[in-house]
């Protein structure tokens, strides 16, 4: 009995150990998205048992609004968005686990305005890059000691979709690689479609390349911004920002086909529509999606495992304004929002069983957050 009791203790001990996190948390600094004073990237400490937050360091740069944290979580790396005013940027850090600091080490262009999203691949090879300003997207090699060199690949996207206001010309909004990073998912907002290109971590100079049959065509006036995969399952799903839509799709070596569409808001609703955000559970079984505009709300979504379909369970205020971006940490039982001009990060209890949130109370307060993202504390 007191084997047994001995080995349980030890086993909380290291559970409890293990769901140390750092959180890093991207803002921005300057510009028309500029709520508040911010400085940069914040790191935070995450306790994966309780949902507290407690903070570590700072690091100054320009509108870090996505990040990317390299395997391993010692090199992150942030594109620095412009209004078009200067070129885009990406800078790459060095992060110290054990103090919690970031360092900068370079920055490089990104080949087109208003960068907003990045990739790192497994084997650390490139950072790729979406330039919605600039309607492209690029690669960046990455060295060994995480240093970023000049693009040595930028494709262009032209064209215009039906919503004259915000598709007057293409605006690439995510590269988001296949689980076996064979491909790279491209939404493309102001043409409403998703390209899908060959990845070859190994090329010298050239890793993507168009995939056969590799473009897919959204709704019109949809305006596709990010996807996200089934862990283990043959599905992908898409979240739309101006229709406020969710879209499943059967996918199989870089070909998708739609199966499913869903709304992303209450039957009936009349308000201003921004979808942003959307993550599947680390256990497949609840898909998240973030709402912004009048709405500032996340869709919750049970999925069906076998055909990877999804089930409206209901919404959750997310208890500030603008929810660009949010996270599910790793252990599965937290969700993280944070709302862009409610200058807060709100911690969420999901149930294990509905899926559904609660506010666990636990929560910081930080100038325009807009992106999240963790690796476990050594």
């Amino acid at each position: 009995m007191r084997c047994t009791f001995l080995t349980a203790f030890l086993l909380l001990s290291l559970a409890g150990f293990s769901q140390q996190y750092y959180l890093f948390v991207g803002t921005y600094t300057e510009g028309s998205f500029k709520t508040g004073d911010s400085k940069g990237i914040y790191v935070y400490k995450f306790d994966g048992v309780t949902g507290e937050l407690k903070p570590v360091s700072t690091m100054a740069t320009d509108n870090p609004s996505y990040l990317a944290l390299a395997p391993g979580g010692k090199f992150l790396y942030a594109v620095n968005e412009t209004d078009g005013a200067k070129p885009g940027a990406v800078s790459a850090f060095s992060f110290d686990k054990k103090t919690g600091e970031l360092k900068f080490i370079n920055k490089q262009q990104s080949g087109g305005g208003g960068p907003c999203y990045i990739s790192v691949d497994a084997h650390r090879k490139w950072a790729l890059v979406a330039n919605y300003g600039g309607g492209s997207f690029s690669a960046l090699p990455i060295g060994s000691d995480g240093t970023l060199g000049a693009a040595t690949q930028t494709i262009q996207h032209t064209g215009s979709g039906p919503n004259t206001g915000r598709q007057e010309r293409a605006h690439v909004h995510s590269t988001i690689l296949s689980p076996d990073e064979k491909y790279l998912l491209v939404c493309d907002l102001g043409l409403d479609k998703i390209s899908v290109e060959q990845f070859n971590y190994q090329a010298a100079q050239k890793p993507l390349s168009p995939a056969a049959d590799s473009i897919v065509t959204v709704d019109p006036g949809a305006g596709p911004r990010h996807t996200c995969f089934y862990p283990g399952k043959p599905y992908v799903y898409l979240i739309n920002e101006l229709k406020g839509t969710v879209d499943v799709f059967h996918y199989t070596n870089g070909k998708l086909k739609q199966i499913q569409q869903l709304s992303s808001h209450p039957a009936g609703y009349t308000g201003n529509i921004g979808s942003a955000d959307l993550h599947i559970s680390p256990n497949g079984k609840f898909l998240y999606a973030s709402n912004r505009g009048d709405a500032n709300s996340i869709a919750i979504y049970s999925v069906a495992p076998a055909t990877g379909k999804l089930t409206l369970k209901g919404f959750q205020s997310t208890l500030g304004k603008t929810p660009r971006n949010f996270m599910i940490d790793p252990t599965g039982h937290w969700l993280l929002a944070a709302n862009q001009n409610g200058r807060s990060v709100i911690v969420f209890k999901i149930d294990p069983q509905t899926g559904l949130l609660t506010d666990s109370g636990k929560k910081i307060e930080v100038p325009a957050p807009v992106c999240l993202k963790m690796t476990p504390v050594e």
